[in-house]
Order: structure tokens, then sequence, then C-alpha cells
């Protein structure tokens, strides 16, 4: 039988990168970790290699399987108390967004926005029941309207309008839902994690995965009180 005292996190896109280090940091630090992937032999494979984690077969674009997964994890581990929704991608690149094809715009946000939107409404029932909840959306300063607009930004030559204007909306969507929350123990931010090196983020990025993972793992872990419709990098607030 579960012990269903443990705090239980769901991480998405938790199989490699970013969300694999993430898992086995708030693993280590006492919190039993749903790992999700895309593919059941991948989520398991990651699950096995982190002590106090179980797979969970997840595709944040796929709308039915959301609310299927999340009951799941409630039926076998009672609670759901930290949401990281990571699971994202890069689909686009130099294109201007004149001349950038549906198809590519429609699969970032379902990934990106969409896929974050259904989990945080399907476990914010149990975390209201159990009066806590932390949710960290992982964002990126390129979604940032400040950096958008901002020559002199280290990220000015990179276009990906696509991306940028999905991680602008993920960002609204973590402050939508801290002002519907604002007075409860739900507490829902987003997090830069920088350019990781991912494979997302490629191998010429100068962050490690354990570097890119600090400030999520806080956010995720916050203390009662903590900050609640925020944007941070490196443990500290940034710009919209």
């Amino acid at each position: 039988m579960q012990d269903e005292t443990l705090r239980v996190a769901l991480v998405t896109g938790a199989n490699r990168g970013l969300g694999k280090e993430i898992s086995r940091r708030l693993a280590a630090s006492g919190i039993r970790v749903v790992m999700s992937a895309r593919d059941q032999q991948a989520s398991e494979q990651a699950a096995a290699a982190v002590p106090n984690a179980v797979p969970c077969r997840l595709d944040v674009r796929d709308r039915a399987r959301i609310p299927v997964a999340v009951a799941e994890i409630l039926e076998r581990h009672g609670r759901i108390d930290v949401l990281v929704n990571n699971a994202g991608v890069q689909l686009d690149g130099p294109e201007p967004l004149s001349d950038m094809p549906p198809g590519v715009l429609e699969q970032t946000l379902t990934t990106n926005v969409y896929g974050p939107l259904l989990l945080t409404q399907a476990v914010l029932p149990a975390m209201r029941r159990q009066d806590y909840g932390r949710i960290v959306n992982l964002s990126s300063t390129m979604g940032a309207f400040s950096d958008i607009l901002d020559p002199a930004s280290p990220y000015a030559a990179v276009d990906s309008p696509a991306y940028r204007y999905s991680k602008g909306s993920l960002n609204q969507l973590t402050a939508l839902f801290a002002r519907q929350l604002a007075g409860t123990n739900v507490l829902v931010n987003s997090a830069c994690p920088g350019w990781v090196r991912s494979g997302l983020g490629s191998e010429r990025a100068p962050l490690s995965v354990e570097e890119g993972a600090d400030t999520p793992v806080w956010l995720a872990t916050l203390p009662d009180g903590g900050p609640s419709g925020g944007f941070f990098r490196e443990r500290q607030s940034i710009p919209w």
C-alpha cells in the first residue's frame, strides 16, 4: 500500500534532460515523483533510474489522455501536490511569423500552452481539497514582452516566433491561474531555466541541466506563503 501522506509531484517530459533532472532532485527531497513521457517504455526507463519515482504514459498533446492519467495518479497515490509543466517543443526557427505554416504554430501551442492548461485544470480540484499545491510552468525569457522588443537582448537574433508566442501565452496562464487562486495555498509560477544543454537547448548552451533545474525545483518546493504569479530566473523575479 502506498503512503498517502507523502507528497506527490507530476513532471511532464520527464524522461530526459531538464525534466529528468527536476524529477531526480524532487525525489531526492523526499517527494514521490510521477515521471511522465509520451512513450511508456521511455517513462519506465527514466523512472527506474530515479529512486522514489514511478512511470506514467502521458502525451500532453492528447486531450483525452490528460484527465485519465490524472485520475490514475490520484487513484494510485491519493494526491497530487506538485505539477511541473516541463514538456515543450521549439519547432520553428528564423522564418518570420508572417510566413509561418499554420500547422507549426498549432503544434507548438498544443504542446506548450494547451497541455499545461488542461493539466492544471485536471489537478486543481485535488490541490484545493488538500489546501496545498505548487504549479510550475517551464517558460522562457524569449516569451517575455520586454525581451521580444529589446534590441540589446542576448536573444535578439533569435526569431522562433511560434515558440516566443507560446511561452508568452504560458506566462499569461500563470498569471491568470495565480489571480484565480489568490488567497489559497496553491501557488502558481513561471520559471525560465535559462539556455540549458538539453535536447531542446542543444550542446551549445552555457548551462547544465543541473543549473537549469534549480529554479523550477525551488518553486516546486516553496513554503506556505511563498510567491505566486511570478516569473523567475535564477530564483530572482524577472520582467514579463
